[in-house]
């Protein structure tokens, strides 16, 4: 099969464009090519006066493929093979059931993977499913009323079901397309296949993770919601079970001998037991900083020029990165075109914030975090250092919010001078459910992360011209994007002191976003399934 690259055709084009694209590209007739799929589509808006659609494109020629493309360089044409994963051959002899603590990208699917195999996994979430979850955050954005077991970071889908549902990741791992194969068939988006800046959104996305439950169930796998993880039960260097409290508080206990522990990266508690329990934990990287909000219409304005209402244009996206002489650098992360800023605690007496897009994309404004890495060593050398500093934060903003889940915000000018806001003006109309509150967020984030985000604006602005907007409003603190602490694990996916017991996705330190964290699953699946030890 060839895939062909670089195919460049008016927006508004189809497949059947495509496909002539292709064929007068090879110099063949369309009646030669035997299978035809895109492969990926993008926007090229590099060029305001040239704005126009680039794809690539999976053939297969009824000739010598390897004979028509030599003409051409390795970065337009190759060839590939078409996609398939094979889940490996089960080696696992043992009758226990593989237990699975957390349901999001990587609780998921390493349950379906284990599922898929035969091996019925045990699933436990310690918050709710999403429909009951869901009218718990509902409640929390209109009553200020955290549940803190069931919330934006806990509960069915994990953190990334209220949020845009964004598919984009640096890794390589060829089970990427599997999982997005996955999400298409439990209703995420055909069009997230081809997509350069694929996403699922978040009202799309909570019927996809409730579909993978009903498939999970479906396979013979248990699944416990409003259950939390208590203990981790060991027996001569090797899990030999888990404990558990459900809804009603009554304590259970699992035996088994494989956990694969995907709790998310806002599982404090859970960490505190790990680390009292023996595991090696050692403090990680992770980002600290706030959300900006701009009109969705001015950033359309600023990437696409006089198209910037075209129907035929999505809501503009953008990547920004900078570096500045200091060190630290800063960089967006989950921008949400057409979205809004969301409250994201999950413990009471602390405020977090977070992005959020429904698949449309067709709110007022684009919103966008403007991180800044946060490295080791902290203040003091414990393991879970990290998150007290992630603690004090979020308190500190609560306290400034007023201490009923408002977040403290501040125009870009005003955070610029370094002097708190009294009014945010007219440009933007906040979008936080709890509500803002004009502040100072340097009172907020830490010294070094108001120098640099201060210091690399002016870079974000020569990237994306009137980025800036001195009306810009910042929303804060987002200081859950990534776990601050790593649970050490071997080459074969297994904690380094506990035989057995897999730690997964992001909350383990091992993953950065949905599609990283599901592979990670994926991963730590095939270890259960092939190790022969068990």
């Amino acid at each position: 099969m060839i895939r062909l690259n670089q195919l460049k055709l008016p927006l508004g084009a189809g497949n059947d464009d495509v496909l002539s694209a292709a064929a007068a590209e090879l110099g063949v007739k369309r009646d030669e090519i035997t299978y035809f799929s895109v492969a990926r589509r993008s926007v090229d808006c590099r060029h305001k006066n040239d704005i126009h659609l680039v794809f690539s494109a999976d053939i297969e020629y009824s000739g010598d493929e390897a004979s028509l493309i030599a003409r051409f360089p390795a970065n337009k044409a190759t060839l590939t093979e078409r996609y398939a994963y094979e889940i490996p051959a089960c080696k696992r002899k043992s009758d226990l059931r593989p237990v699975v603590v957390g349901m999001g990208p990587a609780g998921l699917f390493s349950a379906l993977t284990l599922a898929k195999a035969g091996l019925r996994p045990i699933v436990i979430e310690r918050g709710s499913a999403v429909e009951e979850r869901t009218s718990d955050v509902a409640r929390f954005w209109t009553e200020r009323r955290l549940n803190t077991e069931s919330n934006v970071q806990f509960g069915e889908g994990g953190a990334g079901t209220f949020s845009d549902g964004k598919l984009t990741t640096g890794i390589k791992d060829k089970r990427c397309r599997e999982v997005f194969l996955q999400f298409v068939q439990f209703g995420a988006p055909q069009d997230i296949l081809i997509s350069a800046t694929p996403h699922i959104g978040t009202d799309k996305l909570k019927t996809v993770v409730k579909n993978m439950r009903t498939e999970l169930l479906r396979l013979g796998a248990e699944v416990h919601f409003n259950t939390r993880l208590t203990q981790i039960y060991k027996a001569n260097g090797a899990v030999a079970g888990v404990g558990t409290v459900g809804p009603d508080g009554t304590q259970t206990d699992y035996e088994t001998d494989a956990v694969i522990l995907a709790v998310g990266h806002s599982a404090r508690d859970t960490m505190e037991m790990l680390y009292k329990t023996g595991l090696v934990l050692t403090q990680k990287p992770f980002s600290v900083g706030a959300r900006i909000e701009h009109p969705q219409a001015y950033i359309n304005k600023l990437t696409y020029g006089k198209l910037w209402n075209s129907p035929l244009l999505p809501p503009a996206v953008y990547k920004l990165s900078a570096h500045p002489d200091h060190g630290r650098g800063l960089y967006t992360f989950c921008m949400c075109p057409g979205g809004t800023v969301v409250a994201a605690s999950s413990e009471e007496g602390g405020m977090v914030v977070n992005g959020m897009s429904e698949y449309a994309r067709d709110k007022e404004n684009a919103n966008s975090a403007l991180l800044v890495g946060v490295e080791p060593p902290f203040d003091s050398p414990h393991p879970l250092a990290g998150i007290e500093l992630q603690r004090q934060i979020e308190r500190s903003a609560f306290r400034l919010g007023g201490g009923n889940y408002t977040a403290p915000a501040q125009t870009l000018s005003d955070f610029m001078a370094g002097r708190p806001s009294k009014s945010l003006g007219s440009f933007v109309n906040p979008s936080c459910p709890t509500g803002v509150v004009p502040s100072d967020l340097h009172a907020v984030l830490p010294r070094r992360v108001c120098e640099t985000l201060c210091g690399a604006m002016a870079s974000f602005d020569r990237q994306l011209p009137g980025f800036a907007h001195p009306d810009a409003v910042l929303t804060g603190p987002e200081s859950r994007s990534s776990s601050p602490v790593r649970i050490v694990r071997d080459e074969f996916f297994q904690a380094t002191e506990l035989r057995g017991l897999y730690p997964a996705g992001e909350g383990a330190g091992y993953a950065g976003g949905i599609v990283s964290a599901a592979v990670d699953g994926i991963k730590c699946a095939e270890a259960v399934i092939t190790d022969a030890n068990y």
